[in-house]
C-alpha cells in the first residue's frame, strides 16, 4: 500500500525545527512514566518476554462504547477536563474509535487505550517543545532517533529513502504515535478525510495506530487481546504496563 502522504512531510517540515524524541524518563504524572519509545513492534532489541509476563493477561478497565452520531468535539471539551488530556487529541481518538468499531466491531477497542499510548509515546503531541496544534499536527514535528542498533534499540536501515522520517541511513519512528516508516505504509490511514495519509497528523495517526491494534482479529476487551495488540506496538513489558495504567486512569475520567 502506497505512502501517499510522503512527498508532502518534507515541505511540512520545512521552516519547522524537527523534534528529535529523547528515549528516557523525563517525568512522573498521575503515576505514568513518559518514556519516548523507540518504534512499534519490531523496535526494542529486547525480546525477553517470557510465558509468564504474557500470562497475565489481565484485561484493562474501559468506559462504555462511544455511541455514533456522538458530538465528538462536545465530548472531548468534558472529558479533556476530567483527564488533561488535550481536546483535540481527545477528539482524534474518540473518532478512531467510532471509525475501528465500525469497521472491526469485534475488536471493541476504546479510545482509553488509544489515549494511553498517546501519552506514553508523545505525551499527546505534546513532548518536548512540541504543541499539538489545532489541524492536530504538532509542531515541531515528533521525529525518533535513530535506530541504529545504540541505546538498547535494534538496528533497522532506512526502509523509505527518508521521505518520512528525514534518514536515510536508519529508520526512525514519526509522529505522535511514533509509526515505522515500513508499518505506516501498511496500517496508514486518513481520518481526518482529508484525502491524504499523514502520520504527523494526530486524526491519521490515531486511526492508523487503531487498525494496527485491531490487526488479526484481536478483540482488545479482552485480557489477552489487549496485551497482545499493545505488546504488538512495543514488544516491551514495562511499556506494556505503562500504557495498562495510563488506560485505566483515563477509564476512570470518562465517566462525567
Amino acid at each position: 500500500m502506497a505512502v501517499r502522504n510522503a512527498p508532502n512531510a518534507p515541505r511540512r517540515r520545512s521552516g519547522v525545527a524537527v523534534l528529535v524524541l529523547v528515549l528516557a524518563v523525563v517525568g512522573l504524572i498521575a503515576g505514568v512514566v513518559l518514556v519516548g519509545w523507540e518504534d512499534d513492534g519490531a523496535r526494542r532489541a529486547d525480546n525477553s518476554l517470557t510465558p509468564a509476563d504474557v500470562a497475565r493477561n489481565t484485561p484493562v478497565p474501559q468506559p462504555a462504547p462511544l455511541q455514533p452520531g456522538l458530538d465528538l468535539t462536545a465530548w472531548a471539551a468534558g472529558v479533556a477536563e476530567r483527564s488533561h488530556v488535550p481536546a483535540r487529541a481527545l477528539r482524534a481518538y474518540g473518532a478512531a474509535e467510532l471509525s475501528e468499531r465500525a469497521a472491526t466491531p469485534g475488536c471493541r477497542l476504546s479510545w482509553t487505550t488509544l489515549a494511553a499510548i498517546g501519552r506514553v509515546e508523545s505525551d499527546h503531541g505534546q513532548l518536548g517543545r512540541a504543541a499539538l496544534g489545532a489541524d492536530g499536527v504538532p509542531r515541531p514535528l515528533i521525529i525518533g532517533v535513530p535506530l541504529d542498533g545504540s541505546r538498547g534499540t535494534k538496528e533497522i536501515r532506512d526502509t523509505d529513502g527518508g521521505r518520512l522520517d528525514g534518514d536515510r541511513i536508519y529508520d526512525r519512528a514519526v509522529g505522535p504515535m511514533q509509526f515505522l516508516p515500513t508499518t505506516w505504509t501498511r496500517y496508514g490511514a486518513d481520518g481526518n478525510g482529508d484525502g491524504v495519509r499523514d502520520p504527523f497528523q494526530m486524526d491519521d495517526a490515531a486511526a492508523a495506530a487503531a487498525a494496527y491494534l485491531c490487526a488479526d482479529g484481536r478483540d482488545t476487551a479482552s485480557g489477552a487481546g489487549w496485551w497482545d495488540g499493545v505488546l504488538t506496538y512495543n514488544r516491551s513489558v514495562s511499556y506494556a504496563r505503562l500504557v495498562w495504567a495510563a488506560a485505566d486512569r483515563y477509564a476512570g475520567a470518562a465517566a462525567p
